[in-house]
């Protein structure tokens, strides 16, 4: 998942992925559409108005059921990352675009989670190997709903570290559900699940309405 080009598993077979509709970039208007079950994807160079998408089924983590492989935990003990929240956002989210073409996370997305992050919304969970930011991921906490929307990392094990550090932030704060849209055999070792769009519905209908993670 390191610089992925799209959402987690966006490649993966056997996942549809249908637009939704367009929207604006203002905070309120990207709120509305993750209360509407749907993230954004955007393409290079355009203009107006972003696409947000849905997938049918959809991959999501539920805290109760997430695991850290024996293999990471071991790899991670050995390598000692430290694991911090918020102290390096636009970095995590700078990285997570890198500067491919055709990137889902171009810069005006990028600016517009930096927007969300100013007023409390998004979020970033970092592995640090001393002063060195070796790798992380950025979401979106609305209620006990939370986002992994991209990863990266610059150092073996790096984005397995902020991934197992998400899962403990939202075990310890009561997270009902963690969306990463779609599967890769990768979220999948960490306890990722699909279900149908509806269903999925119905848990983020309940999960938004509770207090996000401390």
């Amino acid at each position: 998942m390191a610089h992925e080009p799209h959402p987690p598993g966006a490649d993966e077979a056997g996942t549809s992925i249908m637009a939704l509709r367009r929207a604006g970039l203002a905070p309120d208007q990207m709120v509305r559409g993750y209360l509407g079950g749907a993230f954004p994807m955007d393409e290079a160079d355009a203009v107006g108005p972003v696409g947000w998408y849905l997938s049918d089924p959809r991959a999501v983590i539920l805290p109760a059921e997430a695991r850290v492989p024996a293999s990471v935990r071991r790899a991670l003990r050995r390598r000692g990352y430290e694991v911090r929240v918020d102290t390096a956002f636009a970095e995590v989210v700078h990285a997570c675009g890198g500067d491919r073409d055709g990137m889902w996370l171009t810069p005006r997305l990028a600016t517009a989670y930096d927007a969300l992050h100013a007023v409390g919304i998004a979020h970033s969970v970092e592995a640090w190997d001393g002063a060195h930011l070796v790798g992380g991921l950025f979401g979106v906490w609305l209620g006990r709903f939370m986002t992994a929307e991209s990863m990266f990392h610059r150092a073996p094990d790096g984005g397995n570290a902020a991934l197992a550090g998400l899962l403990e932030v939202a075990a310890e704060g009561g997270a009902q559900v963690i969306d990463v849209q779609m599967m890769s055999a990768h979220v999948a070792r960490f306890g990722a699940r699909e279900m149908p769009q509806g269903e999925f519905m119905r848990l983020l209908a309940t999960a938004v309405g509770g207090e996000p993670p401390g």
